[in-house]
């Protein structure tokens, strides 16, 4: 109880600090329409027409809550989860390109940590670029690499999982490079005493010993990958996927939509690091590291 009570209380701060926010970036417009009118608002009226503009500022909660609702909810009990107004279906498209970029960024941050753990050369040369090539701006390479793909005829999902790759690799070669340093000297002075060769000293010492690192790493680049994915279905015009949902409302100044669309992306981003922690424990339980 003592742990739910200050997660309460500052969700009850952010919502009622949203509701203040609501009146206050919306009022403009809705005293525009009474002045128009020759009507004066009072207060409580003030309050319910900036909570209840068709294309408000700032939404009001409830507004997204019922926005979240009906592309959700609603879609499911009428049977039609995966229609193409359907936020889940949004999602999904979302969280395939998200999926095979976080792996992708694994499987590549993964084996370059190992390289640069192992060769001096791959970390004097290779490091400085993996760190360079996070300064270049997101926005500006992602049509770069989908107008490059296109041109030698790959395009779909591909292309998108490419750039949630380029963002999620970072976070694990970093975590994997300090996690297969983290055995102290003796531990592998232990090693070479034992006669353990390099492999052994990987898969017996290196590799355990960065579990922790790794899966710190993984949940950033869960969250980077889920990024990249929705940067990359902007400069492509999709039509699916919780990208599309975002630049389709800001076209049409449907911020209900936008902002229903980012509260799913934060819902996705929560539920895949959830995934992920809740992995990171049963694996570091059975490992016999102390969660």
């Amino acid at each position: 109880m003592r742990n739910v009570v200050p997660i309460l209380t500052v969700v009850a701060a952010i919502f009622v600090l949203w509701y203040a926010g609501a009146v206050a970036l919306n009022a403009s417009w809705a005293q525009d329409k009474a002045k128009r009118a020759g009507v004066e608002l009072s207060f409580n009226e003030l309050v319910a027409d900036t909570w209840s503009q068709e294309k408000p500022k700032l939404p009001a909660p409830h507004q997204v809550g019922a926005e979240i609702w009906k592309t959700t909810g609603a879609m499911v009990a009428r049977g039609r989860a995966f229609s193409k107004r359907s936020l889940i279906y949004h999602s999904w498209v979302t969280f395939s390109s998200t999926a095979l970029g976080f792996v992708l960024g694994t499987v590549l941050g993964i084996a370059l940590a190992i390289g640069i753990v192992y060769n001096r050369t791959m970390d004097m040369s290779v490091m400085p670029w993996v760190i360079a090539s996070q300064t270049i701006p997101i926005l500006a390479i992602a049509p770069m690499i989908i107008v490059v793909l296109n041109a030698v005829g790959i395009s779909g999902l591909l292309p998108k999982a490419m750039i949630s790759m380029y963002l999620s690799f970072f976070p694990v070669v970093v975590g994997m490079v300090k996690g297969l340093r983290s055995p102290g000297a003796m531990q592998l002075d232990q090693m070479q005493t034992w006669n353990a060769s390099a492999s052994q000293s990987f898969w017996k010492l290196r590799l355990p010993s960065s579990m922790p690192y790794l899966f710190t790493s993984l949940k950033i680049a869960m969250a980077a990958s889920l990024v990249g994915a929705i940067v990359g279905e902007l400069p492509t015009g999709a039509v699916a996927g919780l990208g599309a949902r975002l630049l389709g409302g800001s076209y049409y100044g449907q911020t209900i939509q936008i902002w229903s669309a980012l509260i799913m992306a934060a819902t996705l981003a929560a539920l895949l690091v959830g995934l992920i922690g809740m992995i990171q424990r049963i694996t570091l339980k059975r490992m016999g590291m102390a969660q």
